[in-house]
């Protein structure tokens, strides 16, 4: 569990190409995500090419990171012949989220910048990536070796937590 209580969100980064072995560990651990029905609706789009990464960058003011990340990954969403359509982008969180553990246990840095549900952020990813019909992006990834760094805080808070217990 280090890599849960170590990851932290890092929005800048050195510029270091990350090795394609620590790509390719990023995507298997994407994929083996919890899906409803074991559907996988995901698609996986890895940019490094410049250019695509400063449009990417402009899906919001929150997306800047992506521009001069060593890389981005877009977690896109397939919309056709899902069993379970409804919980698709529950699949797409859990699968974005083994990413950024691995980010952290692979000693990379990386941050979810959000695009899905707004749908100006997801026709500006779109577009950058010329997304076929059927697919939608979910969220990006910008990933690097971190040229930040800080402890992760404690979050836990014990006012938020209840139990209820049988009788």
């Amino acid at each position: 569990m280090d890599s849960i209580f170590e990851r932290i969100s890092v929005r800048r980064f050195m510029d270091t190409p990350v090795e394609q072995e620590k790509i390719e560990q990023l995507l298997r651990a994407a994929m083996a995500a919890p899906s409803a029905g074991n559907q996988q609706p995901w698609e996986f789009y890895v940019v490094r090419d410049e250019e695509t990464k400063k449009a990417l960058s402009k899906c919001s003011l929150f997306a800047r990171p992506a521009a001069k990340a060593a890389a981005v990954i877009v977690p896109c969403m397939r919309t056709e012949g899902l069993r379970f359509p409804e919980t698709a982008q529950i699949d797409l969180a859990a699968a974005t989220e083994n990413i950024l553990l691995e980010i952290a246990a692979l000693g990379l840095g990386g941050v979810w910048l959000g695009i899905a549900p707004v749908e100006e952020r997801m026709r500006i990813a779109s577009e950058a990536l010329g997304l076929p019909e059927g697919l939608r992006p979910f969220s990006l990834i910008a990933l690097g070796y971190p040229a930040e760094g800080h402890p992760q805080e404690d979050r836990y808070d014990a006012g938020r937590v209840h139990y209820v217990d049988g009788r």
